[in-house]
């Protein structure tokens, strides 16, 4: 090999700096707070479907709406209805009341600018990974106004698996099948179950600290950067880009 030739760690690591990012947004404290909307759609479609007072709240963090479905079923002491029932009626709630999303939430700082930036860079592919079902994920970003900077066909949903990992497999999977490419994936979330999930499946994760989860925490479960918000947006769009 000659001088001028580059070596074959060199021509991997162009490589990797080829390959477009995909970046893997969680919803909910991430990139917004609903407030209180998805919960209070919780209780009235529960109630609805099953004639029961509402008794104990899970916890919603992280999770998928599969998995939160079962705990409520169980904690509940329901067998006879299934989740598809209670989703139904749980979705009609929040097309309703979907309007009360930008009305009662709020944006977490720097969110919109950091998605605008990212958009508009042609190596990056931006999607959604949250516990929430499809239709509340659309709901709750178009409430926004955010809806145009995400593939959301490439996204992972509530309503795909109880298991979070199993959200960023799918996600991974829609994206090859669409775009025939391999990505550098990242994984941006609030909780140590979308660094899990992202950990999982061999997937870069950067934390943000604007959840209940604090940056020490992210860390120790294994975040490779930790941001406080997203209100430095130039350090944010240099952190999740790569």
């Amino acid at each position: 090999m000659s001088e001028s030739e580059p070596s074959r760690a060199e021509k991997a690591s162009r490589s990797e700096k080829a390959r477009r990012t995909l970046v893997m947004w969680d919803i909910d404290r991430t990139l917004l707070h609903g407030g209180g909307v998805t919960a209070r759609a919780w209780k009235a479609a529960f109630a609805e479907l099953t004639g029961l007072e509402w008794r104990e709240t899970p916890q919603f963090g992280g999770r998928t709406d599969l998995d939160i479905c079962a705990e409520v079923f169980r904690v509940h002491g329901v067998t006879d209805h299934t989740a598809e029932s209670f989703f139904d009626l749980y979705l009609r709630r929040i097309e309703h009341d979907r309007h009360l999303f930008a009305e009662q939430g709020a944006l977490m700082p720097g969110v919109r600018e950091v998605l605008s930036r990212l958009a508009a860079d042609p190596r990056i592919v931006q999607t959604l990974v949250t516990g929430n079902l499809a239709p509340v994920a659309r709901a709750k970003v178009e409430a926004f106004g955010l809806h145009d900077v995400f593939d959301e066909e490439i996204g992972g949903y509530g309503g795909d698996h109880a298991v979070r990992a199993t959200l960023v497999r799918r996600s991974l999977e829609r994206a090859h099948d669409k775009y025939a490419e391999p990505f550098r994936a990242v994984v941006v979330g609030d909780t140590v179950n979308d660094v899990a999930a992202a950990l999982a499946n061999d997937v870069a994760v950067v934390g943000v600290a604007t959840g209940s989860t604090t940056a020490a925490e992210l860390h120790h479960a294994g975040a490779e950067a930790v941001l406080p918000d997203l209100s430095d947006v130039d350090h944010a769009v240099r952190t999740i880009a790569g």
